[in-house]
């Protein structure tokens, strides 16, 4: 009984420090966001990093504007000496929120009130604080004013072997067009990154080749995916802005980053998220390609083919284009991100799942991004070439971004070019 005891005393012990560590206003707010974007806000997967961004660049501009490291993204204003971090974090966080999610304003404002009376600094450096973040937000509110954001952009499927349709269960429409045309943060164009390759010829080997694995591994009723792959299968099936957000305040936390430190990472990862994301909608809606279900249903447009009108994935397939993969531009600017903060690639993170409740535990950031792409084989959602495609232009996107934005001031920019991998 003894031990029992001491077990859970320590226990509470551990929960304390890191609920402490949590009290990092970047983190603190990153969880307020992710409820209103995703829980709140019913935002889609990939596109809710648009959000991400314009929450995070905010912050990242207030915080700098007290702590002046690194360039500005969009505000240069001077804080005053003594300016609470703290209050400029929530200030501006705050007011990005209520700007585009206005329904959500009593309980933002709620939250806001009560995390500014928490803070342990005089009135008047809390004040500043909050003057500096106000600003920070309506200087990225503006900025981004006619960017695109849920613009009305019709989309037509084009019917005919190879190209996308919508898929069951739903057969709904096309998520979140607008995405493909929208206004970048740092690329120079939505189509800047666009694969100079397309999907496979359907006359092709690496067509028969991705065709067969994702048929036989990503079925619903796979005699020879293992049980450990149908978890990962499942496992990255959750939305994908909501699980990166745990993870990356997790990762934040155990490194216990300033909360400085930690505006920038954040920025540099929901920007390089957001931006992965545009680009990856933009080809998406270039090439239009088939979602496996469609094509082993419809038998693959190639007689050296074998179809399965029954087939059905592990996981329920999103409704978009296939061609590339989305987790994968995502992930890939993603895992990119994190290796160049750390200064490597050997980065020990871990990222849960709400769909599995398991934990996965990684060494590297390569380990995650090969996971994330096998996932989505397994899933039943991609095809090989799709998701290593995804990986190539999620990673251009994020050198192009840490060549040029977030830099340290003084540093120059650096529009060098880098190898994909």
């Amino acid at each position: 009984m003894k031990t029992f005891r001491i077990r859970i005393l320590l226990a509470l012990v551990f929960l304390t420090a890191i609920n402490l560590n949590g009290q990092n206003a970047v983190v603190r707010w990153n969880g307020i966001a992710s409820t209103t974007i995703v829980s709140n806000g019913k935002q889609a997967s990939v596109s809710s990093g648009v959000w991400f961004a314009y929450v995070h660049l905010a912050v990242y501009d207030a915080v700098n504007a007290i702590d002046p490291r690194f360039q500005p993204y969009v505000y240069e204003g001077d804080a005053q000496a003594g300016a609470s971090q703290d209050a400029a974090v929530a200030a501006a966080a705050h007011r990005v929120l209520v700007h585009y999610f206005s329904a959500q304003q009593p309980s933002l404002d709620a939250q806001f009130n009560s995390f500014l009376g928490a803070i342990p600094d005089s009135p008047g450096n809390v004040a500043a604080g909050v003057a500096i973040g106000e600003e920070a937000a309506q200087a990225l509110i503006a900025a981004r004013a006619s960017d695109g954001l849920l613009a009305n952009v019709p989309y037509t499927p084009l019917y005919g072997t190879g190209f996308w349709q919508p898929t069951p269960p739903l057969f709904g429409p096309p998520l979140t067009p607008w995405l493909a045309k929208m206004q970048p943060f740092t690329m120079l164009s939505a189509d800047q990154f666009l694969p100079e390759e397309g999907p496979p010829a359907l006359n092709s080997q690496e067509w028969i080749d991705d065709y067969n694995q994702v048929k036989a591994l990503g079925a619903a009723n796979s005699a020879i995916r293992t049980p450990a792959q149908t978890e990962i299968g499942r496992f990255w099936t959750e939305h994908t802005g909501q699980q990166f957000a745990r993870a990356f305040r997790n990762l934040a936390t155990q490194k216990a980053l300033s909360t400085s430190d930690t505006a920038r990472l954040m920025a540099m990862l929901w920007t390089g998220f957001a931006d992965a994301g545009i680009g990856c909608w933009n080809a998406k809606f270039s090439f239009n390609f088939w979602r496996p279900v469609t094509a082993i249903r419809a038998g693959g447009g190639n007689p050296d083919l074998v179809g399965d009108p029954n087939w059905s994935p592990l996981g329920s397939t999103p409704s978009h284009p296939e061609y590339p993969a989305a987790h994968g531009c995502g992930t890939g600017a993603v895992a990119t991100i994190l290796s160049r903060y750390f200064g490597t690639q050997h980065l020990s993170f871990s990222v849960d799942s709400l769909v599995t409740g398991k934990v996965h535990n990684f060494d590297s950031t390569n380990d995650l991004i090969e996971e994330v792409e096998q996932a989505r084989i397994y899933a039943g959602f991609h095809y090989h070439h799709s998701v290593a495609q995804g990986r190539r232009l999620g990673v251009k996107v994020a050198h192009h971004m840490l060549s040029n934005f977030f830099k340290a001031r003084g540093e120059a920019d650096d529009e060098s070019e880098h190898d994909d991998r």
